[in-house]
């Protein structure tokens, strides 16, 4: 199995073990997520140690091991990406399964099991045209400053939405155009996203267009900007006065 169809199949079962753990009527709340992240959790670790032992590995949902700071290929994953829609039975949350070589986040797949689609970096579709008014995917809670002041400035529409992973999605599905975000993230909600944007190819970079790095000692990552190239100088030059 090529490590796209690996990706691809891990988020695919991944998803669909996290809808049944949701449907079982066993747990509500915060046991709902909490159940359905350590569930799918548990599947995607022990697969990806089956299947690629010789790799290094970083889950949300896990104890981070420090042996794979010295490994060229990483896997980055995060079970439940909107553990909040995911328990409000949602469409927009999202399973991550990406991979970082070098640090360059290099292949990914991301199920959005509410859709009941895996998008992936290896096999990229037509990203569908922008229309007149740009749409830029915000958090449904708490829209970053710098989303917001950049979507005034250029006369965008504000889309509230779920997960990271749905977000960025959205773009390629042609349901927005821009995903800003400064709010701080870890490596795990943007991997795969980013490698998947990348493979389709738009742009994926920092908020001040310095390239995204994984695999880092240190798993935070401030911000992210997702969108199609032609309107990357653009938003980069927007977000400027909020830096």
């Amino acid at each position: 199995m090529s490590d796209g169809d690996l990706a691809a199949h891990l988020a695919d079962v991944a998803g669909k073990i996290l809808i049944e753990v949701r449907e079982s009527g066993m747990f509500e709340g915060k046991s709902l997520g909490k159940a359905g992240d350590q569930t799918a959790n548990q599947f995607l670790v022990h697969a990806l140690r089956q299947q690629r032992a010789e790799d290094g590995l970083l889950s949300e949902e896990e104890k981070d091991n420090a042996e794979r700071l010295a490994k060229e290929r990483v896997w980055i994953v995060d079970p439940v990406d909107g553990t909040r829609e995911y328990g409000e039975a949602r469409a927009d949350w999202a399973v991550h399964v990406g991979m970082a070589v070098n640090g360059v986040p290099t292949l990914g797949a991301v199920a959005l099991p509410g859709a009941g689609l895996v998008l992936r970096s290896d096999q990229p579709g037509e990203v569908p045209p922008a229309p007149e008014t740009l749409r830029m995917v915000v958090s449904r809670t708490r829209p970053a400053k710098e989303a917001t002041g950049v979507c005034e400035a250029i006369g965008g529409e504000l889309v509230p939405m779920g997960s990271a992973g749905a977000k960025a999605m959205a773009i390629l599905r042609g349901e927005a155009d821009i995903y800003l975000h400064s709010g701080g993230q870890y490596e795990w909600d943007s991997c795969a996203p980013a490698a998947v944007a990348l493979g389709w190819g738009l742009h994926a970079s920092r908020i001040d267009g310095s390239p995204l790095v994984y695999n880092q000692q240190d798993v935070y990552m401030p911000d992210l900007l997702i969108c199609r190239k032609e309107h990357a100088e653009m938003v980069l030059e927007k977000v400027k006065p909020f830096l």
